[in-house]
């Protein structure tokens, strides 16, 4: 199985909003321990998006664009008598936040020559909208589990 962090345990809410959702995704954004940057870019981004979406709060601009983004079921690999079917399967909640993160970072890694503040700000705003790389990910995960309903009796 994948390593077993504390972090669950031990997660500190960030600094300006009091979120532990926003203080995970800080966590997941950062790179080689460098905590300052991460979290100057998630506010940068999350500044950004104030300034265009003025009607509510950008940290729940964040919030509802993460909750777009989580996949309610998606398909897994399950070997029966020498055949692999793809079984559709629910997702539980920790791996749909983290399945969610993984989509709009890698979404906005992949897309390139801007700061990456920016382009985080309109990667959340395209999800917050139901639009964008990540929410398309989304889309075709849950299309996938669609497609493969047949198998879902190979469910366990």
């Amino acid at each position: 199985m994948g390593k077993i962090t504390a972090s669950r345990t031990s997660l500190r809410p960030d600094p300006r909003f009091n979120s532990l959702l926003a203080s995970k995704f800080i966590n997941c954004l950062m790179y080689d321990g460098k905590k300052t940057t991460a979290q100057a870019v998630f506010y940068s981004a999350l500044d950004e998006i104030a300034e265009k979406i003025k009607d509510r709060p950008s940290i729940e601009v964040f919030e509802q664009a993460i909750e777009n983004v989580k996949p309610y079921i998606e398909v897994r690999s399950k070997r029966v008598g020498g055949a692999s079917y793809q079984v559709p399967m629910q997702v539980n909640k920790n791996r749909q936040q983290s399945l969610a993160f993984r989509w709009v970072l890698g979404a906005v890694r992949d897309k390139k020559g801007r700061a990456t503040h920016v382009k985080l700000a309109e990667e959340l705003m395209a999800a917050y909208r139901k639009e964008g790389t990540a929410i398309t990910k989304r889309e075709n995960t849950h299309r996938m589990a669609d497609a493969n309903k047949a198998f879902a009796h190979f469910a366990w």
